[in-house]
């Protein structure tokens, strides 16, 4: 049995995934089932009556995920997006505000930009590691919700989740984190004070890139909003499918200890890059230079796996860079224990390209994986040699 006070690891590998008692496997078996039968009308087994209203694989999941972030209730979805969607529409109504980074990840931005705007949603972006710049850009009583990205997507801003946390308090806005970038193992949003945190699943909980979902935890003090969200998600069925939990739940397990080879293969990359003649800047929170180091290093247990470099070269050098990696392939997304090389500009944030959160194209991202450092360090090495 999983104690209360069991650790990060412990509760990584425990948490929603008991032993089947019927036949004792270590692993809980994956419930491919649309529906179950009852006893009776009305008589649900364990409540389970349909999938998109509940699937034990789910639950399983579920439980995983608040038991990492320190939450009273999990929910997994399809994607990140949906996870996104399905809150947001339930907390907010046409006339309502949205106060959201000036870096974030560029669907986000394009669903409360274009979904949400058409609907009557107005937002304000601003860069939330100001924080004179979030409480200018709270509208009492119409803003609802304050959208956080800490460490930001792609250009590694941090934000102090406790002050924004205080900040959203004091005005009466539901302070959303987006902890996809950091994962729970390296930064906890709800014990700083955040009410709800968002990932995609699909990264770095995941972690191997076999798999696409989102999920949101709940903090204490928002359980009727998270029944809320249930229900909207149970109303609109976007919800992850069994098998799609299970390898999200047999990702989880190894987040600790993938995380910590993350972190140490990212820094010393940051460090090899940074001074070297064809970078301009390097952007990684673990580096002295990092204007946001301090903060992330009070706030975060690790610095993570995702870098951006700007290029001296602008356009032309980051494109030339961007495509002459071997090892670091060039694909979108992140977080799964191979490396992947982006250009933001024109891939993961192209539709944000004339906005307020559009990226320079100078800019490159990594996503570091857990391959040899050696490795990765002399195919970063061999790309800057064809500048």
């Amino acid at each position: 049995m999983l104690h209360d006070d069991a650790r990060f690891d412990t509760r990584a590998i425990h948490a929603g995934q008991e032993f089947d008692p019927t036949t004792g496997a270590v692993i809980p078996p994956v419930y491919l089932t649309s529906t179950y039968v009852q006893d009776g009308i009305g008589g649900l087994r364990n409540g389970y009556e349909y999938s998109r209203g509940g699937n034990p694989t789910r639950t399983a999941l579920e439980t995983q995920l608040a038991a990492l972030e320190g939450g009273v209730r999990g929910l997994s979805f399809a994607s990140g997006l949906a996870a996104e969607d399905a809150l947001l529409r339930t907390v907010l109504v046409p006339g309502d505000h949205v106060v959201i980074g000036n870096d974030v990840y560029g669907g986000t931005h394009r669903l409360i930009r274009k979904v949400f705007g058409a609907w009557g949603i107005r937002h304000t972006t601003v860069d939330t590691s100001d924080l004179d710049a979030v409480r200018g850009a709270i509208e009492l009583g119409a803003t609802k919700v304050l959208w956080v990205e800490t460490p930001s997507n792609p250009l590694m801003k941090i934000s102090d989740v406790a002050a924004l946390a205080e900040l959203g308090s004091e005005a009466g806005v539901l302070v959303v984190v987006d902890n996809t970038f950091a994962s729970p193992a390296l930064q906890q949003p709800i014990a700083l004070g955040a009410d709800v945190v968002v990932h995609s699943t699909t990264k770095y909980l995941g972690g191997h890139s076999d798999v696409v979902g989102g999920a949101l935890v709940f903090a204490a003090g928002q359980e009727e909003l998270a029944e809320r969200v249930a229900f909207t998600q149970f109303a609109a069925g976007a919800v992850s499918g069994p098998f799609d939990a299970f390898l999200t739940s047999r990702g989880i397990k190894t987040l600790g200890i993938r995380m910590q080879r993350h972190s140490e293969n990212a820094m010393a990359i940051a460090r090899r890059l940074e001074g070297h003649a064809g970078i301009e800047h390097v952007f990684y929170p673990g580096l002295e230079s990092h204007p946001g180091h301090e903060l992330a290093a009070r706030q975060m247990s690790g610095f993570g796996g995702m870098i951006s470099i700007s290029l001296t070269g602008g356009a032309v050098a980051a494109r030339r860079f961007a495509e002459s990696t071997s090892l670091f392939q060039l694909a979108e997304s992140l977080g799964g224990v191979e490396s992947l090389v982006n250009y933001p500009s024109e891939m993961t944030h192209a539709s944000v390209r004339g906005t307020e959160a559009e990226v320079p194209e100078s800019i490159v991202r990594l996503s570091v994986g857990i391959e040899d450092v050696d490795d990765l360090l002399a195919d970063i090495d061999e790309a800057l040699g064809r500048l």
